[in-house]
């Protein structure tokens, strides 16, 4: 009861003073990445779109970079989240905007690859008809490209953008090609609609859903390897300090467990930087030791009252605050959030103090026992590198890809969004950007296989679609691309009406699609097939 009542004492006065003093501005930057991200891409997209006609601008680095720039959100998020409730109720919504910025980058990817294949009469007359059937507001690259737009009333802006959603599926189109221009932008304002969902969250606008949106939102595991090395390092360092607590009978190894638990499972997920920020932590608490035990037995003892104690407090924290605040490296406040951690344990002040030299580096020795043992255990089992990772996390969305294609049962589209989604989230910095379009590609390629094969099966073309898709699974891209077109000049054969042309149709954009991003990346498609 002791211990509880002052664990629940502590975080009452914590949250009493970061409620008096911490306005709360991670979910202000927040809506403010999420609008200039927003309002970058689509300012970019429709700069594209006007200057098509001249001379198609070449938005490949572009593209990129902003596929990086909405991985980086991800934390920024984990930061609103821990400010507010509120925030972290909806936290669904906050991840289905982030997924619907990937397909916005998507949808902009294959209008970009399209119009770039295309020839130039071709190109001016599709870009011609897409850019009559949007909005002015989303046509014009000054309005577009304004984060002001974006902010001050989102919900008018969502508006807009569906009813271009509605007007581009439902645009009569007479080629496969203008079919493709027209979905693919629709593809890139259903992503802009579901982002706006979240800024319009983040601004507290007027008038949106109060219930939480979990549509397209799924947990998913990019790859279970790190979360097993993880796992084995922690039970093989907690393992070896329990084994050494109990062969010597440590009155204080409990404490050293704890220690080296809490560190170990905070620090893991940070991957490479692990084992720097556990030395750190390790360093910082052998400063702690040498500060508490001045302040316990210099201080402390020629003191009488609670303002000279509070003042002998002082002395540590308010410079180590104002270090913390000020530093702009990460290992020097690494370092000194060790120290301001485990000072007060250290010191252990009660209302009777006790001054046992003995008690207090028994203690002391357990903590720093406990931290020295983490730096240890992630130098002999060190987290995978960022280069392996990014490698594996290519290779097991090309392997998905190849079951995708030949599944005897398919996924949702849904389903298989919110999987590669959650790869490109974990790709790391160190990523190039041809890696991050590799993975980009494969996201459109296998959410373009399951609207196909679905298209195949209603108009009983099933075989020759299997076809090509089994030479995907192959690896062979160059035979899956020439065996996509022979199934493309079947679709354009046939002499369907009404609902089954318009399915044809759409059925030949998509081979579209497909055919241009193995054409683009065909080195990764192709790389690691089955001998």
């Amino acid at each position: 009861m002791t211990r509880a009542s002052e664990i629940c004492i502590g975080i009452a006065c914590a949250g009493i003073v970061l409620a008096g003093t911490d306005l709360g501005g991670a979910q202000r930057r927040l809506a403010e990445s999420f609008a200039n991200l927003a309002a970058e891409i689509m300012g970019r997209f429709g700069r594209m779109l006007a200057l098509a006609e001249a001379q198609l601008p070449d938005t490949k680095a572009e593209r990129r970079e902003f596929v990086r720039r909405v991985i980086a959100l991800d934390p920024v998020i984990d930061q609103a989240l821990g400010e507010s409730s509120h925030m972290r109720y909806h936290s669904p919504k906050l991840q289905t905007a982030i997924y619907g910025l990937f397909g916005a980058l998507d949808g902009w990817r294959g209008v970009a690859t399209h119009l770039n294949r295309l020839p130039e009469a071709a190109r001016r007359q599709g870009v011609h008809i897409i850019q009559r059937s949007l909005p002015f507001e989303l046509r014009s690259v000054p309005e577009a490209g304004s984060p002001m737009l974006w902010i001050v009333d989102p919900l008018a802006l969502h508006r807009v953008c569906e009813e271009a959603v509605r007007t581009l599926i439902a645009l009569p189109a007479h080629t496969p090609s203008l079919r493709l221009l027209a979905d693919e932008t629709a593809k890139m304002l259903a992503g802009m609609l579901r982002g706006l969902d979240g800024i319009a969250l983040l601004v507290d606008a007027p008038g949106q859903p109060s219930s939480p949106d979990a549509r397209g939102f799924r947990l998913s595991e990019p790859d279970w390897l790190p979360a097993l090395i993880n796992a084995a390092r922690a039970f093989l360092a907690i393992s070896a300090v329990e084994l050494f607590w109990v062969a010597t009978a440590w009155p204080n190894g409990a404490s050293a467990i704890v220690f080296v638990a809490v560190l170990v499972l905070l620090l893991s997920p940070k991957g490479d930087l692990a084992y720097g920020g556990s030395l750190a932590f390790a360093l910082g608490i052998a400063g702690a030791v040498v500060c508490a035990a001045a302040v316990k037995f210099a201080m402390l003892p020629a003191l009488q009252t609670f303002p000279a104690f509070c003042a002998a407090l002082g002395l540590f924290f308010l410079p180590a605050g104002f270090a913390m605040a000020v530093s702009r490296q990460p290992i020097v406040t690494a370092v000194l959030t060790a120290m301001a951690f485990n000072f007060n344990p250290l010191l252990a002040p009660t209302n009777e103090m006790n001054y046992d030299t003995t008690q207090y580096y028994n203690s002391a020795l357990a903590i720093v026992v406990g931290c020295g043992v983490a730096p240890l255990a992630f130098r002999l089992l060190p987290p995978l590198s960022p280069a392996l990772r990014v490698r594996r996390l290519l290779a097991l969305t090309s392997r998905d890809l190849r079951r995708l294609a030949i599944a005897p049962v398919l996924p949702t589209p849904d389903y298989w969004e919110s999987r590669i989604y959650s790869r490109l989230i974990a790709l790391p910095e160190t990523a190039t950007p041809l890696q991050r379009a590799q993975l980009l590609a494969a996201l459109s390629v296998g959410t373009e296989i399951i609207d196909l094969r679905q298209m195949a099966t209603h108009l009983g073309t099933t075989a020759e679609v299997n076809a090509a898709l089994n030479d995907i699974t192959l690896g062979h891209s160059t035979k899956a691309i020439a065996k996509l077109h022979q199934f493309d000049d079947r679709l354009a054969s046939t002499r369907e009406t009404g609902t089954e042309a318009t399915m044809a149709l759409r059925g030949r954009g998509r081979i579209l699609v497909i055919s241009e991003a193995l054409a683009e990346h065909g080195a990764y498609f192709d790389a690691g097939a089955p001998a």
